[in-house]
């Protein structure tokens, strides 16, 4: 129904910003709440961000709030993650996934998820 893949990750100096991105397939991609979830070495995998599939409602992690900025672009089916200040903390594999009508931090309530992209940082 939906197929996602990111880009974007890659090697960075903390204190540098990066942008991912998140390509869908499919037509009906207005009707999915998108959000990013991450997986730092060793650790389960936490919510990032979500964007409501109306695009009216944004919410993030504590951790990342004020520092990362979820988006949406309808008419190119993309999502994208603007992280700026990256820590080493924000080390991980980066995953986009998409839920019709939901409203989730939990990734248990996701059914799509792209295959992920690794954003590492160096102190």
């Amino acid at each position: 129904q939906v197929q996602l893949v990111e880009s974007g990750g890659g090697l960075l100096q903390a204190g540098v910003s990066l942008r991912l991105f998140c390509a869908a397939s499919g037509r009906t991609f207005s009707s999915y709440t998108m959000a990013w979830f991450r997986q730092p070495p060793g650790k389960v995998r936490e919510f990032v961000a979500v964007i409501h599939f109306t695009g009216g409602m944004t919410s993030y992690a504590d951790s990342v709030k004020g520092l990362f900025t979820i988006s949406r672009d309808n008419a190119k089916n993309t999502v994208t993650l603007q992280m700026n200040s990256l820590n080493p903390e924000d080390t991980a594999v980066y995953y986009c996934a998409a839920d019709q009508y939901g409203w989730s931090t939990s990734s248990h309530d996701y059914d799509y998820w792209g295959q992920g992209t690794q954003v590492t940082v160096s102190s």
